[in-house]
């Protein structure tokens, strides 16, 4: 007899399902987090990976977003032939009702990020659909689900490559890994899809990001398989690269490597390599047909117990709202500073408009003066009860790279905040006007949004997360990433960790 899946049991489970990845860490990535905290010798990286650890157990009382970009949603649905669902709905407008639900939920709204026309206008959907949906077919009376919600930073470091029989895969992810930068929010995880078509390697490297981190217990038994070898040798490599937390250098830049492969054509090799940031949001259920998924919360006692402190050096306070181009000049790369006063805000669309009423001679919108300010790369959350802002994390600063000599030379900005390296043009901007780069923790968007003590919107409301906004913060923590003399972090810091790394033998496996 076959069993029978009512709709809304389905559509329920996907709604509870990313609601509770999005304020959840999986207890194994906490685990890992926590052995990577432990044996961090960078203080810059250590601190970052402390603020994301206590992000994450903010998120999980408050039960809102541990980022602010809540994704792309995912879903790999394996039905049993011995399975009959209830209705006339597809399994793609279960998933999108869901995911629709979830992401317009009033308690904790979800940001909505998700276009379409994207070749043309581009317009938003306002509910986060379509999901992605894979279906696969497979012996079985139940349902079986492994759903994710996937920022855009660490897609868009995805890398596809179509490698010859011969080609060492060791050999091309090292070769991509340092080329990624830190927009995809290290530490986290690496998925490699190896083998069948092009599309399907892709296909194999995302599923395998939703797999259990195990990598410490694959190296105490040893690797028997030929993914389990590739996965243990390219998990000591990568990290012996040195890029570290957020790329500031560091003892761990990976958590696990998961590897999945597939039988392909005698000519080829497709290899697709995809990175899962440290806002990692996937979950695993069942249905039998006995109702919805249920699924159970991490204990707070299974949060490491972790205090905030410095970055073990020099720590500065910033007013804001009285720098001057000689206290911007006395910050060296590396430093921590704590920022208080007023931030604009704006991203990819707000820039556009900005630099093209520039380029018509037109002056910005009532109330928007850069003069002397620093901006914020960042699309909140939405605000819930009593917020000011929702989490409010930075956002990838290299997508605005073509865009820092406008803003720094015809609009009077000090500087930028964001997240992830800046590129030559930028720096060598950077360094022209005597201006600064500074890099809030990607993955700690809640953390980051209690410095956010009031909120505004100046311009293109339109924009909706992308507007310009005025906030007032309070003693923001952010590393000076590019100092005044185009020193850049992100650079200098993967490299000195790599040579300290190989000095004192760290051993991984």
């Amino acid at each position: 007899m076959a069993t029978l899946i009512k709709t809304q049991d389905f559509i329920d489970s996907i709604f509870e399902a990313i609601q509770f990845i999005s304020y959840y860490h999986p207890r194994d990535f906490l685990k890992a987090m926590k052995h990577a905290y432990d044996i961090e010798q960078n203080p810059s990286a250590k601190a970052a990976i402390a603020q994301i650890l206590v992000n994450s157990k903010m998120c999980a009382i408050g039960h809102r977003p541990l980022c602010q970009d809540t994704g792309a949603v995912t879903c790999f649905v394996k039905i049993g032939m011995d399975v009959q669902f209830e209705g006339d709905m597809t399994v793609q407008e279960m998933v999108d009702e869901g995911t629709r639900r979830a992401y317009c939920f009033e308690d904790n709204p979800l940001r909505k990020s998700i276009l379409t026309d994207p070749i043309g206008a581009r317009v938003n959907t306002k509910d986060n659909t379509p999901a992605v949906v894979h279906i696969e077919m497979v012996h079985g009376n139940k349902v079986e689900v492994a759903i994710a919600s996937k920022g855009g930073g660490s897609e868009n470091k995805t890398h596809l490559k179509m490698l010859n029989p011969s080609d060492s895969i060791v050999d091309y992810v090292l070769s991509e890994i340092p080329h990624m930068g830190a927009g995809w929010c290290p530490p986290g995880i690496i998925g490699i899809g190896v083998g069948g078509t092009p599309e399907k390697s892709a296909i194999l490297a995302k599923e395998s990001l939703n797999d259990p981190i195990d990598i410490q217990e694959l190296i105490a038994r040893g690797p028997k398989t030929s993914e389990e070898k590739l996965r243990v040798e390219l998990y000591e490599k990568i990290n012996k690269l040195g890029i570290g937390a957020q790329g500031l250098g560091g003892i761990t830049t990976v958590l696990d490597v998961k590897v999945k492969s597939y039988p392909c054509h005698a000519v080829s090799k497709a290899t697709t390599i995809i990175p899962n940031c440290a806002a990692t949001r996937h979950i695993d259920f069942e249905l039998d047909g006995s109702g919805p998924a249920h699924f159970d919360p991490p204990s707070l006692d299974d949060y490491p117990d972790i205090e905030i402190g410095g970055a073990g050096g020099n720590v500065k306070r910033v007013n804001l709202d009285t720098i001057t181009k000689e206290e911007i000049a006395s910050w060296k790369m590396g430093d921590t500073l704590l920022l208080t006063g007023t931030i604009l805000t704006g991203r990819d669309a707000a820039h556009k408009r900005i630099a093209d009423l520039v380029a018509q001679g037109k002056p910005l919108p009532e109330g928007v003066d850069f003069k002397k300010k620093f901006i914020y790369y960042v699309g909140p959350v939405p605000a819930v009860r009593d917020e000011v802002v929702g989490p409010a994390g930075p956002t990838t600063s290299t997508r605005m790279d073509k865009f820092v000599e406008t803003m720094l030379a015809d609009c009077g900005l000090y500087g930028m905040i964001g997240k992830s390296e800046r590129g030559p043009e930028a720096i060598a901007s950077i360094k022209k006007h005597k201006a600064a780069y500074l890099m809030a923790v990607g993955g700690a968007a809640y953390l980051v949004s209690k410095a956010i003590k009031s909120a505004k919107v100046l311009a293109f409301e339109d924009l909706g997360m992308e507007a310009i906004r005025e906030y007032k913060v309070v003693d923001m923590p952010v590393t000076v990433a590019v100092d005044s003399e185009g020193n850049s972090i992100h650079h200098v810091g993967p490299k000195i960790w790599a040579d300290k790394i190989a000095e004192i033998g760290f051993k991984y496996v």
